[in-house]
């Protein structure tokens, strides 16, 4: 029993509450980066590929292979980005451990079946160009990162 106690006593002697304007620093100081506006990167990125590479070839096909790389990563990270936003996911955190590997996984197995049927969806599907909208793609998680922290550091 004096063990217990002593736990409790430990913690609320170190527990501080904080007034309503200390909150809304700390909260805009640790401000959190909604996945949305990661997922909405990745339409701007995929859409500059595709673009880039109708101008550089002159060809649809190779736009269209762009694109099919960058829908590679934009449907599973909105998907993703949903089911971590959901009502399951935010009741306790076992759900939310849960929830992520589950959604996760379904990533995972959306980006491998796009970029699988990609070959019947286009007639002259170019892989280069599917995989580098792919990788550009796929980049916008580190720069939502890069950007996020130097954000956070600022505000300090």
């Amino acid at each position: 029993m004096g063990r217990q106690e002593d736990t409790d006593e430990l913690a609320d002697s170190s527990f501080i509450a904080l007034t309503e304007e200390q909150a809304k620093r700390f909260r805009q100081s640790n401000a959190v980066l909604s996945p949305w506006w990661i997922v909405f990167g990745q339409i701007v990125m995929g859409s500059l590929v595709a673009l880039l590479a109708m101008a550089m070839t002159n060809e649809s096909a190779m736009a269209v292979s762009a694109v099919c790389g960058s829908l590679a990563v934009i449907v599973p990270a909105a998907l993703f980005a949903r089911g971590l936003m959901g009502r399951f996911a935010t009741l306790n955190p076992t759900n939310a451990v849960t929830s992520f590997f589950v959604w996760e996984l379904v990533k995972i197995g959306l980006t491998v079946a796009v970029l699988l049927m990609a070959h019947r969806w286009v007639d002259d599907l170019s892989w280069l160009a599917m995989l580098i909208g792919l990788a550009v793609t796929t980049k916008v998680y580190w720069f939502a990162l890069l950007v996020n922290g130097k954000r956070v550091l600022v505000k300090d």
